[in-house]
């Protein structure tokens, strides 16, 4: 929708019929019993629908939450409404809460004041610059897409009035003893920026009407011509979704996905020296040096309220665990989280694969440390064919925005690949086997993966090349040898936050 088109849908609501409760009523029925039939039907599919409603003050949006509450089961159906944060810089990135809160498949959620408010307002009111404020729409922007290529039903609605109405409408909820609590200084001090906000929506609908998560306008100044048309938009566009995810179900059923792709990147594995080693002697002198070094910076990293994310990724037996208990041997316990990642269950499988990494994501001066993250989507999803094609191609583009969000809000983002070669493996899973209290470590699965190595390392070497960015590069570790490979572990680290603190 441009610009103009956003203007003149904004003017139309204003000339549209007016329709009586008589005609509400006697709609009614059909369209509730539409709404349950199709309800039913979501909690069997395999995508949630996301609910976002935006617009002027007073226009009805909390009377059409309370009415789909009562028309359809509230027990899936669940509303979130997020208040204006007045801390200019949150503890946590800007989607988070919203990655937080996203219901699983087969629900519905409502977002009232989410993710448009904030820019709104704050352009509305000259606290943002249109580039930023571009830029804020277009981060949008890449957030619906991550959801709505993943499945989700976004259905986005403008509720509009016009500011004389308006106006009415502010005082007569003043007046009603009921609800005059709802009416205060700051909604007076919006309808006097009135016309700031219409161009500011006409702007923002403009640049984030997108084909997969459209806007809709909507007449706020007829209650029943409201909630007619958002509900019949309701069930029209959710019918259709279920009809369009069954097909491409019986689709993928019929063509099971490939499970390696044929080209892969330069071969950055094979540059690495797995000969690096070190002297038991040197290591322990090195190591003690090491961990203070990084209790000083991590006091620091502390103190300056930056929050840092540690992700492990290598082959099985590489020697993550063992990384990371060095590593957090110079930490205070309290301050930092291990969380270990495995294949999804049941609830993370029904959200969208980032969802549990966006929840484990740390406030401002916390440190969260991953062993094994979301780059499972484009190596084991990839290799044994979890994943269809189209969906780990682009989950390069999925990471780089999700990895960008956390670096645009100041999070200190390492991340390691631990390196090792086939014989090294052998020698690490045979020790397992023999070892009683490591046994535990080494499956069948292990001994499986193993038989794909060729696999893994076409994957690796994709994953490295597409998602190693400037804010967020990969390190890679040459891990034959164990001391070194921790020793360069937390000397990386180091220097990450030196270069953060002083550079």
């Amino acid at each position: 929708m441009n610009a103009l088109d956003v203007k003149a849908a904004l003017g139309a609501v204003k000339k549209g019929h007016v329709m009586t409760q008589a005609a509400f009523d006697a709609a009614a029925p059909a369209l509730r019993l539409d709404l349950i039939r199709l309800q039913q039907a979501l909690r069997k599919a395999d995508f949630p629908v996301l609910i976002v409603l935006e617009g002027v003050f007073g226009a009805g949006k909390s009377e059409f939450i309370q009415l789909l509450n009562e028309w359809m089961d509230p027990r899936w159906l669940i509303t979130h409404a997020y208040p204006e944060k007045t801390d200019r810089t949150p503890p946590h990135p800007i989607f988070w809460r919203y990655w937080r809160d996203l219901v699983p498949d087969g629900q519905i959620e409502i977002s009232l004041s989410g993710w448009y408010s904030a820019p709104l307002r704050d352009r509305a009111y000259k606290r943002l610059g249109k580039k930023k404020f571009t830029s804020a729409l277009d981060d949008i922007v890449e957030f619906e897409r991550t959801l709505t290529d993943d499945g989700v039903l976004i259905l986005k609605y403008w509720f509009h009035l016009g500011k004389a109405i308006q106006k009415k409408r502010l005082k007569s909820l003043e007046r009603n003893s009921l609800r005059h609590w709802q009416v205060t200084k700051r909604d007076w001090a919006d309808w006097k920026r009135y016309d700031s906000f219409i161009a500011t929506a006409d702007a923002l609908i403009a640049r984030t009407d997108t084909a997969s998560a459209l806007w809709k306008i909507i007449d706020g100044g007829d209650p029943c011509r409201r909630c007619h048309t958002i509900l019949t938009d309701l069930r029209d566009r959710l019918s259709a979704h279920l009809k369009a995810r069954r097909l491409a179900a019986r689709k993928k059923s019929k063509s099971p996905p490939k499970r390696r792709a044929v080209a892969s990147s330069p071969d950055s594995l094979a540059k690495l020296d797995l000969t690096e080693a070190i002297s038991k002697e040197d290591y322990g002198k090195e190591v003690e040096r090491l961990r203070a070094r990084l209790h000083d910076l991590y006091i620091r990293t502390k103190d300056e309220k930056i929050a840092t994310i540690v992700v492990f990724e290598g082959w099985d037996a590489a020697g993550k665990g063992g990384c990371i208990r060095r590593l957090t041997s110079g930490l205070d316990a309290r301050d930092y989280q291990i969380f270990p990642f495995a294949a999804p269950n049941d609830e993370e499988r029904a959200h969208h694969y980032l969802w549990r990494f966006w929840r484990q994501v740390p406030k401002d001066g916390r440190i969260a440390i991953y062993d094994r993250s979301w780059y499972g989507r484009v190596l084991v999803e990839r290799v044994e064919g979890f994943a269809q094609v189209a969906e780990w191609q682009r989950a390069y583009r999925e990471i780089n925005e999700f990895e960008g969000d956390l670096t645009d809000h100041g999070i200190e983002l390492v991340k390691f690949w631990l390196h090792i070669d086939r014989d090294e493996q052998q020698k690490r899973f045979r020790e397992r086997e023999r070892t009683s209290f490591k046994r535990w470590k080494i499956s069948q699965e292990d001994w499986r993966n193993r038989a794909k190595w060729d696999d893994y390392e076409i994957a690796v070497n994709d994953m490295v090349k597409r998602t190693s960015t400037p804010a967020a590069p990969w390190r890679l570790i040459e891990a034959n040898s164990k001391p070194f490979a921790r020793l360069k572990v937390i000397r990386t680290l180091c220097e990450a936050w030196e270069q953060r603190l002083d550079g």
